[in-house]
């Protein structure tokens, strides 16, 4: 398509729309908080209740309304206040008067109390006659409320003329009861799975988990992890059956997440599911605080996310934050302080050790490398760290305002020396009602300040190689280090302490929505929001550091900044007729995103480190050659969809859903920047039939089945498919050198998205009065037109470049997942509830050619190293899964203890060649499961969380680099190579010696709390609890941890530079206000 994207429209309608919005919520009445009017001094004599509220409302400035007459009989005594609020006040001057306050429309109003009597009852379970103990007994629209005891029995002071009790139990359906004049009641609960009735976001919805076609998993805030966490994909990990989530323990690390098995060549972004945060698609997750999350929903197959169209390959995840309601105000603080300590080490030799394996070999240290030391590397460059997370957050308002806000500081100290993450995050909403309700504004505004530290790559293969028998510092202070080796071979303490790299990322999101019942059932919606995003990065290599050795210090500098402008407009229409249910949606979409507008520059030779790189002009240019303006490259793309949808129900039992997107990308070839994505699911809810109501123990039996298309444009550079110049080497021409420009990147008009096509077969089963439920799903998805750089024969470019884009080849996942929850014991002091879940996934790559592109394989995982550049150790092959290893077939040793492999025909070697390569396992595990329990007795609760992988294999590169005994002269060894002969210089060539199980089990998180008994007007809740993560790890795996990175190209390969996993022990702090 040759479409113009105008954007004026656009333009005009965000302007206008945040401008009126903004208007009327400043307008918002604030009266709804005339009772926290805080009274500075009021001193009231005994007398009349008239006299008393009289002098209150004059000194306060607030309306109140009573009947004068009636309360001039009513007496008070004496009363002196200061610095309190109105309501706590009213609440002193009204205690044992018989009267009342409430407040309409920000007017305090005095009224007569409702006369209460002691009301009481009997609850048992109708099905079988027996008590119900645990039930909960609440007076519809008041806080009072009580808890039905061992035989069932509950006793509460209610009105018997106007109060209704509502009666709620986990697995029965909710019963309100008016009293109608009784003060006693006998109640019969029936059985009903409640959590059926749970709301589930959807794209531009919700709607219950009970209707829901698709596969989608509901995870709210009492169910997420606990512990050192700063991103909320953390809060998931092990809870959502076919999401793998794995991350170091770097505290600025970015967690990877696939969600049923990796469908794409691509990395970063391209792997990652796709984020909407309380309605807005794509907004950065870095904007949410953990704390102020209420639930996550994972939509999971193409049914379910296919409304997201060209970014939804790899599911979505519905992210609500919490905000207030009418009629509620609250204050609320959460944090925990922590300490993190390395969880395992690799066990390096000591220098004693190392000296002793020399000279048992004939071997000896060269002098300089003598000190007679004994440093632990590993030692010397880590630490304990520590981290401190806080929360808080405020809501309140009347029918017509609400506002809610959020302030969150988080502090991590990582484990190794020189890493660090700090972030503030601040976020308010307003919402405003109008018209009788019929339109509803909110503006909505989040801003995330983040500072992050890091330390060279090199820190963590010189900690390990770094010879311990030398001392860190030489006799007159300074670091030692060996120039004449390699600039790979520095003191790794010097690297912590030489340089510095700090980012910091500000990010702010504005977002406006207005949404008008125009009629009843019709509802249109308008939503357009703005985020803009500044990165500043400063690396400095100081005077003294081993990366800039000669330079005299060097620096690189950059300044950047994204922004991506939103316009939704939608309209939903809601339509019930008999026995039928219809729901329609029909929308519209454009996006903006402005990418790298800024600059990178770098300079060298400083006279001093004082500054470091604050003050580029104290260093000097690079002579002879222009500064370094790398990644200076702006780019704009365009994002425009038109979208529809529509349910129908029919006898509540029978349900249908189809949904289509057409999706339209500046990214993609002039040929095909247009795309269609549709999706049909229906479900039958099988226990809802007349011949299942004999079956008593059956409370809900759905059957679900979907089928779906959707493509992938994550992680796309808008220039990705046009021709592209860029600066290539340099020439010297009269007298100077002067920079070329030539080709790039060849143009592709036919480069489209990746397109996913899935489908889900699923069954919803609860049983025992909801105490037990079940959810069993089957999926197939596969990925065509997967894009990767191949090969262009030489006769079809004819400028420089060999290499091209191009949609080519097929990857298939299949797998099943199972998630189980029950209560095993629930009512009374003592419950336990337990969730479960597994998932299988098959991974394959279908095809990696077609007419134009062939190749046999492709082969990835360069890693580099000693003596092993240009030794890849996976392929790309067909028939077989992403991150499939290909490597030597280790024989053992020969009679003089080297090592020896085999070639293909049986014959032993000791060289090695890329013909001898054989398959040796891949990392895709066969299964991923975790299982949460959750104890609860009286007022103190207990949870332990174990997940797990089952099936994966690991290249443990890290050990096959450190295992080079005849070079222990130069470098340290892991305690493994004690075993190995001092001449073997083949014993660290990649081989099935290296191919470890990645299997492990893991205590993940145990987490022991009590609610403290409250008695406070003040205080309404109150919990403490302690926490420690990552207690131990089941495994067979040598390296430092097995949960190794499963994003990227190369999955499941430890290559020296893996940031240790921590343990972490926490005292934390929830109150409500």
């Amino acid at each position: 398509m040759n479409a113009k994207f105008n954007q004026t429209g656009a333009k005009l309608l965000c302007t206008g729309a945040l401008y009126a919005l903004m208007l009327l919520g400043a307008a918002g009445s604030a009266s709804a908080q005339s009772q926290r009017v805080i009274v500075q001094e009021l001193h009231v004599k005994e007398g009349t209740l008239s006299d008393a509220l009289a002098q209150l409302r004059k000194v306060a400035g607030i309306d109140i309304v009573y009947e004068a007459a009636a309360l001039q009989q009513v007496r008070v005594q004496s009363l002196d206040v200061n610095k309190q609020t109105v309501e706590n006040v009213l609440r002193q001057l009204l205690r044992g008067t018989g009267y009342q306050f409430v407040v309409n429309e920000g007017v305090v109003v005095i009224k007569k109390e409702k006369a209460t009597v002691v009301v009481s009852g009997n609850i048992i379970d109708k099905a079988s006659s027996s008590a119900l103990p645990g039930v909960s007994v609440q007076v519809k629209g008041t806080v009072t409320g009580t808890v039905s005891n061992a035989v069932g029995h509950f006793v509460l002071n209610a009105d018997p003329a106007t109060d209704t009790l509502v009666m709620s139990f986990m697995g029965f359906k909710t019963e309100r009861i008016a009293l109608n004049g009784r003060t006693n009641i006998n109640v019969a609960m029936e059985t009903g799975a409640s959590n059926l009735n749970s709301v589930v976001v959807v794209g531009y919805g919700q709607t219950t988990k009970g209707d829901l076609t698709g596969a989608i998993s509901h995870v709210s805030a009492e169910n997420f992890n606990a512990g050192v966490f700063t991103s909320p994909e953390q809060l998931l990990q092990g809870k959502v059956p076919g999401l793998n989530v794995t991350r170091s323990g770097d505290p600025n690390a970015t967690p990877s997440i696939i969600l049923r098995g990796p469908s794409t060549f691509r990395t970063g972004e391209a792997q990652q599911p796709f984020y909407v945060i309380d309605g807005v698609p794509g907004a950065s997750i870095q904007l949410v605080s953990p704390a102020d999350i209420v639930s996550m929903d994972i939509l999971k197959d193409a049914a379910s996310t296919a409304i997201y169209g060209a970014r939804a390959a790899n599911g979505v995840i519905m992210i609500t934050t919490r905000h207030a309601k009418a009629g509620q105000s609250w204050v609320t603080y959460s944090g925990y302080g922590a300490v993190e300590n390395i969880s395992r080490s690799i066990d390096m030799l000591t220098g004693d050790e190392l000296r002793k394996f020399l000279k048992d070999n004939g071997n000896a240290l060269a002098p300089i490398d003598e000190d007679g030391a004994n440093t632990n590397w590993q030692k010397e460059v880590t630490r304990q760290g520590i981290s401190h997370n806080h929360n808080i957050s405020f809501g309140g308002g009347n029918e017509k305002t609400v506002f809610d806000g959020s302030v969150n500081y988080v502090q991590n100290q990582g484990i190794m020396k020189g890493s660090e993450m700090e972030r503030l995050n601040v976020r308010a909403n307003l919402e405003q009602r109008a018209f009788n309700d019929r339109l509803k504004l909110n503006l909505a505004i989040s801003n995330s300040v983040a500072t992050q530290d890091r330390i060279p790559d090199l820190v963590f293969l010189n900690m390990l190689t770094y010879l311990p028998t030398t001392n860190i510092y030489n006799a007159d202070g300074s670091f030692k280090e060996d120039w004449s080796r390699t600039r790979n071979y520095l003191n790794p303490v010097s690297l912590v302490v030489n340089n510095t790299d700090k980012t910091k990322t500000k990010t702010m999101l504005g977002n406006a929505r207005a949404e008008l019942k125009i009629v009843d059932g019709l509802t249109y919606t308008l939503n357009v929001s703005m985020q803009d995003e500044q990165i500043n990065r400063d690396i400095y290599n100081g005077r003294k550091s081993g990366l800039a050795q000669g330079l005299n210090g060097r620096t690189t500098r950059s300044a950047f900044s994204n922004t991506r402008k939103l316009l939704e407009t939608y309209v939903n229409y809601n339509k019930h007729f008999g026995e039928h249910d219809l729901k329609l949606l029909a929308g519209y979409s454009w996006q903006e995103d402005r990418k790298g507008d800024g600059f990178q520059t770098s300079t060298q030779g400083f006279v001093s480190d004082a500054t470091k790189g604050d003050n580029l002009s104290l260093g000097s240019p690079l002579s002879g050659y222009l500064p370094n303006y790398g990644g200076t490259r702006i780019s704009t793309l365009r994002f425009i969809s038109f979208y529809g949808r529509a349910n129908y129900t029919y006898k509540d039992k029978y349900l249908l859903q189809a949904s289509l997107r057409q999706d339209g990308s500046s990214a993609f070839g002039a040929n095909n920047r247009w795309a269609l994505f549709p999706a049909f699911s229906a479900a039958w809810k099988v226990s809802k039939e007349n011949f299942m109501k004999s079956i008593d123990w059956i409370d809900d039996l759905k059957v679900r089945a979907g089928y779906g298309v959707t493509g992938n444009s994550l992680g796309f550079d808008p220039l990705i498919s046009v021709m592209r110049y860029d600066l290539k080497g340099k020439f010297y021409y009269n007298g100077q050198y002067l920079s070329s420009i030539a080709p790039v990147q060849i143009e592709n008009p036919d480069l489209k998205w990746e397109s996913t096509a899935m489908t889900n077969v699923g069954i919803d089963l609860t049983i025992l009065r909801g105490r037990l439920n079940f959810a069993l799903d089957y999926y197939n998805k596969i990925t065509s037109d997967l894009i990767y750089t191949y090969n262009v024969p030489a006769t079809q470019t004819s400028v420089g470049v060999n290499t091209m884009l191009a949609n080519v080849g097929k990857m298939q996942n299949r797998g099943i997942e199972l998630q189980i929850n029950a209560q095993p014991i629930q009512g009374g002091k003592f419950s336990w509830s337990t969730s479960a879940n597994l998932a299988h996934n098959k991974n394959e790559i279908v095809s990696l050619s077609n007419n134009i592109f062939k190749v046999n394989y492709i082969e990835t995982a360069d890693l580099g190293g000693r003596g092993q550049s240009g030794n890849f150790s996976q392929r790309l092959l067909e028939g077989m899964p992403l991150g499939t290893f290909y490597t030597m077939l280790y024989a053992g040793k020969d009679k003089d203890g080297l090592s020896q492999f085999y070639k293909p025909d049986g014959t032993l070697t000791r060289e090695y060649n890329s013909s001898y390569l054989v398959q040796t396992g891949n990392a895709q595990p066969k299964l991923l499961y975790g299982w949460s329990n959750t104890f609860t007795y009286g007022d103190f609760d207990l949870n332990f969380f174990l997940r797990g992988v089952y099936g994966s294999h690991i290249l443990n590169a890290t050990l096959a680099n450190l295992n080079v005994p005849y070079g222990s002269t130069a470098t340290n060894l892991p305690r493994f190579s004690l075993t190995e002969s001092a001449k073997d210089d083949r014993a660290y060539l990649l081989s099935d010696r290296y191919i470890e199980s990645g299997s492990y089990l893991r205590m993940d998180n145990v987490t022991f709390g009590y609610n403290v008994p409250m008695k406070s007007n003040y205080l309404k809740r109150l919990r403490v609890y302690v926490s420690a993560n990552n207690l131990f790890v089941i495994t067979n795996y040598r390296g430092i941890d097995p949960e190794i990175e499963m994003g990227g190209l190369t999955p499941g390969i430890d290559n020296n530079n893996f940031y240790p996993k921590t343990r972490s022990f926490l005292l934390g702090l929830n109150a409500s206000f």
